[in-house]
């Protein structure tokens, strides 16, 4: 059985997609305090994909850094052997029903999908992966689009 803290990791983590990072960073806003006040009970998940896109656009070391600092506290999910099998099978699944997804994605949503599958992301093409809850930031931000 599965513990209460278990359970409620799995209820209320959340994996932040690289686009809403990209997305803040290049309007000029702090990803870290403008998701802040959105996380309430939840738990902030990442990937080493989604730092790996995030952090590499940034051109600014001390930008780089602060956002760096951000990933360093965040639940970070390994990418074990078994997320790449799962991957897999979900790109498999979705090729054979005419969907094709960027590699890239399957695997993200593979990381969240071992810790209850929800991830803000205003990339559409995740409502088609099984299981997925999926946040938009247009909806779940009022001032979403303020700067852009």
């Amino acid at each position: 059985m599965q513990s209460l803290k278990m359970q409620s990791l799995k209820m209320n983590a959340v994996l932040i997609d690289s686009n809403v990072f990209i997305r803040l960073l290049r309007v000029n806003r702090d990803p870290m305090r403008f998701l802040d006040p959105w996380k309430g009970d939840r738990y902030f998940m990442t990937c080493g994909m989604v730092r790996m896109e995030v952090e590499r656009g940034i051109a600014k070391p001390a930008v780089q850094r602060r956002v760096a600092a951000f990933f360093d506290v965040m639940m970070c999910v390994p990418t074990s052997n078994q997320i790449w099998a799962n991957a897999t099978e979900i790109a498999w699944a979705l090729d054979r029903r005419g969907k094709v997804l960027p590699a890239q994605d399957v695997l993200i949503a593979a990381h969240a999908l071992k810790f209850g599958g929800a991830i803000l992301t205003s990339d559409r093409h995740f409502y088609d992966i099984p299981g997925m809850r999926v946040y938009d930031p247009a909806e779940e931000f009022s001032d979403w689009d303020a700067g852009s």
